[in-house]
């Protein structure tokens, strides 16, 4: 008999499949990985989010490389259930009834875990409330608070009309849960013989029971709202039970999940640093990010993985043994899923991508920070290392927020490198970058990049995935892979030596650049090349050493030990643990 859901869990985006469109990248990915391995290790848990109709945008690039969006229409009866539970929270100065639908997570061994989206869509609201949940982070402060209103303060009183009273721990996933902190308390406000204040005995209460997880260091990741903002959505009463809380009018969603929880953490050692720093007043952890190996390897990969590692799907760590593989029965698993996105490019953008030449894989959230173009820094230079040196050809992929003009600028002028190398490098920038094609890119590229502005990279999870599928990184020392990089073992460096934590914003592109020329052109070409018994090998050891560890199964164990702090491990973890 299972045990009722004990944690539940909070996320504004969370990835599903490739055509359910409630994310926007890796932190809905890191949500839908995340409920994937508590299905699999049968974890008593519940997720919530938000029923996202329009979808985070259809990117269509068009012939000057100039972004456009359009919204996306998905068939929702096709992928959930809509359930009978109705609650109502006051927002915008009314009443805003909300309703739930749910997808069920099936783990490995059958196990559930259900996904509540909330939404209010209905027809006893008013036409432009309607359309609260419609956009992922959609325009303007009130749209936004009112969306973490629906997924906070809703998401509690939902929870509790679907019969869930027995949850002692609620995880949010990043500051847009918030809320969360302030339902909990008004619970215990209005509980019997409580008094007409918040007591810090009530305020513990309540910090022992949430766990925050924090992800970004950049401040445009962190949500601010002023006090009249929050009084015009939020209401008179809910600003009250604020201000007493937080001491302030200014609505910080990160502050306000801070000083709410019992346990926070971020999302990798270096980000723990950087955390440290930003938020000297609270006691920060540290879980690496992981990936669920089940949903990132490639087919080639899963069945190679079955013949010589039964037990992979239910046991990720086992993933370690892969270094008994014999490397030409890697490459040639790795090949099936390259040619499969070599054809992909080839009809997407007619780039002329070859199976023999070198391809580098590249596919970020189209931002400054994440510097898409660093590889084409200095053109020549690139253009010389192809011709000298062997074939070379990069894919690049995604979406730039809407209202990010300097993300947009980007993808034009990567349109216009890619004309400008034409003939001598291929270069194919791939439109509408979501579950489905990161799939592709990171099995089937044989090199990932990763290029980050140091120490802005908080994790990063696309180069796990290249791992999981035997391709090892090339990348700035950031995030997880100042963990995961072994020299010429898991991939290679970008410079020498990780980024100084004190140094953030210290840019030299220039340098950057030379540094990443300089190894693609002395070692990894070379290597590919000229040694591919040797490259093969290192691709044997991003599986084994990387793809084991830097999975979700293991950082989900990490938090039911550290975090959650349940006092049981699952059945699943136990009957793994019997079998070592």
């Amino acid at each position: 008999m299972s045990l009722p859901p004990l944690v539940a869990y909070f996320s504004m985006e969370i990835g599903l499949e490739a055509s359910i469109p409630t994310y926007a990248g890796g932190l809905g990915v890191l949500a839908g990985d995340t409920i994937r391995s508590a299905a699999d290790l049968e974890l008593p848990m519940v997720a919530v989010s938000l029923l996202h109709r329009a979808g985070y945008f259809h990117q269509h690039i068009d012939d000057e490389g100039r972004q456009r969006e359009a919204p996306v229409s998905w068939p929702i009866d096709d992928f959930l259930e809509k359930l009978d539970a109705r609650i109502s929270i006051d927002v915008l100065g009314r009443k805003l009834a909300v309703a739930c639908w749910r997808y069920r997570v099936r783990g490995v061994s059958g196990y559930e875990v259900p996904v509540y989206l909330l939404d209010v869509d209905l027809p006893e609201n008013t036409p432009s409330d309607r359309r609260l949940t419609d956009a992922l982070y959609g325009d303007g402060d009130d749209y936004r608070l009112a969306q973490e209103a629906v997924l906070g303060l809703g998401g509690i009183a939902m929870l509790r009309a679907l019969g869930h009273d027995q949850l002692v721990r609620y995880h949010l996933n990043e500051g847009h849960a918030a809320l969360i902190v302030l339902a909990l308390l008004e619970e215990r406000v209005a509980a019997p013989g409580s008094t007409a204040s918040i007591t810090q005995e009530q305020i513990d209460a309540v910090r022992e029971t949430c766990v925050f997880t924090t992800h970004t260091p950049v401040p445009t990741g962190h949500d601010k709202f002023a006090g009249e903002a929050v009084e015009r959505v939020l209401g008179p009463r809910a600003t009250r039970w604020l201000e007493l809380f937080t001491k302030q009018r200014e609505l910080n969603m990160t502050d306000l999940a801070l000083r709410g929880s019992g346990w926070v953490n971020g999302v990798a050692m270096s980000h723990w640093e950087v955390s440290r720093d930003l938020f000297p007043d609270y006691k920060v952890h540290a879980i690496t990010n992981g990936v669920h190996v089940r949903t990132w390897a490639s087919p080639p990969m899963q069945a190679l993985f079955d013949t010589w590692l039964p037990d992979w799907r239910r046991d990720s760590l086992s993933l370690r043994y892969a270094i008994r593989i014999p490397c030409h029965e890697i490459w040639a698993a790795h090949l099936e899923a390259k040619r499969q996105l070599v054809d992909f490019v080839n009809r997407e953008s007619n780039a002329g991508f070859d199976v023999n030449a070198l391809t580098l894989g590249f596919a970020r959230r189209a931002t400054a920070y994440k510097r898409a173009t660093l590889v084409f820094h200095d053109l020549e230079r690139l253009r010389k290392i192809a011709a000298e040196r062997g074939k070379l050809q990069i894919v690049l992929a995604g979406k730039a927020h809407p209202k990010d003009a300097d993300g947009k600028e980007i993808i034009r002028e990567l349109h216009e490198i890619a004309h400008a190398l034409r003939g001598q490098v291929p270069v194919a920038y791939l439109a509408n970058h979501d579950m489905g094609l990161a799939r592709m890119l990171c099995a089937g590229s044989d090199l990932w990049l990763n290029t980050p502005l140091a120490p802005l990279e908080a994790s990063g999870t696309s180069g796990m995935k290249a791992a999981v599928n035997g391709v090892p990184s090339l990348s700035i020392l950031d995030g997880w892979w100042i963990e995961g990089h072994v020299e010429g073992q898991t991939g290679w460096s970008i410079g020498e030596e990780p980024c100084a934590r004190d140094s953030v914003h210290a840019e030299d592109t220039a340098a950057d650049a030379r540094a990443l020329y300089d190894k693609l052109e002395q070692v990894v070409m070379p290597c590919f090349y000229d040694t591919p018994e040797r490259f093969h090998r290192v691709m044997r050891s991003a599986i084994s050493i990387n793809g084991s560890f830097f999975n979700s199964d293991r950082m989900l164990a990490q938090y039911l030990h550290s975090a959650y702090r349940l006092g049981f491990v699952p059945r699943r973890i136990q009957a793994s643990r019997a079998d070592e």
